[in-house]
């Protein structure tokens, strides 16, 4: 495992993973760990905590974040995570979180979600997924209150480039019941050197099987808005739909410097359903569902 700083990267830039924990009550826990390097290359390191009701932000030095790609694993300070699972030790600025949750294996997309744009080398941002949802067990003291997430569901993702998009929706949602399965949405405006366009990438694992509806595969964006988005490809068809929504601050790169405030419902209301021409495959409601919509204006 190697320090970031060992690289030969420069700023503006910032790498981020989010991970989503909910367990079968409900509780839902999300963790940010990042760097960032701004303009001048000032590095500093973070660490978001995310619940239904709160948020934390914690900064730390560059020197507390070590990263390794292969096998995945990001310490920051004394808490790490990886392939295998985290292990929490958090005690400052009136927050104590500690535990350790073990994760089972990962539900992996077939290719990368970005498809061919993951070889423009000047995208302000560019999307992963690690894994799609996959099985959690252990629990987690936070702030004196235990939280098990035995049988329950977690989801990675992750982000980097210089800047989130000026204006975009994302949201992400765990199935339970019998057919098991996860939901990412991102709609953005990407920049151009001349102008700019809309576009969309979306994984739908349901049933054991991946639909994909992205731009690069001729997906039409029918509607995007605070209160959610229809897009269309081929027969498929998603609405997601946003039914209520208890939003959190978060912090979020411009150039590498985490100056930009957005606003994350992770435990939003949102109905979603999905159809083959006719055919309705599911539709499914979620009151654990991530959502964000930030706008330009």
């Amino acid at each position: 495992m190697g320090f970031f700083l060992g690289t030969n990267r420069t700023g503006p830039y910032f790498e981020g993973w989010y991970f989503k924990h909910q367990n079968p009550q409900g509780q839902t826990l999300a963790l940010i760990p990042a760097f960032h390097i701004d303009g001048e290359g000032h590095r500093t390191a973070s660490l978001q905590i995310i619940t239904r009701d709160q948020a934390w932000w914690l900064e730390y030095p560059a020197s507390q974040l070590q990263i390794s790609r292969q096998p995945f694993q990001v310490q920051i300070g004394q808490s790490g995570f990886s392939e295998q699972g985290l292990n929490l030790h958090v005690r400052r600025d009136g927050l104590l979180l500690q535990g350790t949750l073990r994760y089972g294996p990962f539900t992996i997309l077939r290719s990368d979600i970005m498809g061919p744009f993951r070889f423009f080398s000047g995208m302000q941002c560019s999307h992963g997924i690690i894994s799609m949802g996959h099985p959690l067990e252990g629990s987690l003291e936070l702030n004196g209150e235990h939280w098990d997430f035995s049988k329950g569901t977690g989801y990675i993702e992750t982000d980097r480039g210089r800047s989130f998009p000026s204006a975009y929706l994302w949201t992400q949602c765990l199935f339970d019941g019998p057919e098991r399965g996860s939901l990412m949405l991102a709609i953005a405006t990407i920049p151009l050197p001349v102008g700019s366009f809309t576009g969309c990438i979306c994984s739908v694992f349901y049933g054991g099987q991946e639909y994909r509806l992205a731009t690069y595969r001729g997906v039409k964006i029918e509607t995007w808005s605070p209160s959610g988005a229809v897009i269309r490809q081929g027969k498929y068809r998603l609405e997601a739909e946003l039914l209520n929504e208890r939003r959190q601050p978060l912090r979020a790169p411009v150039e590498g410097r985490m100056e930009r405030t957005i606003h994350e419902s992770l435990c939003a209301k949102v109905r979603c359903c999905f159809w083959h021409g006719d055919s309705l495959l599911f539709q499914y409601t979620s009151s654990n569902a991530s959502f964000e919509y930030s706008s330009a204006d």
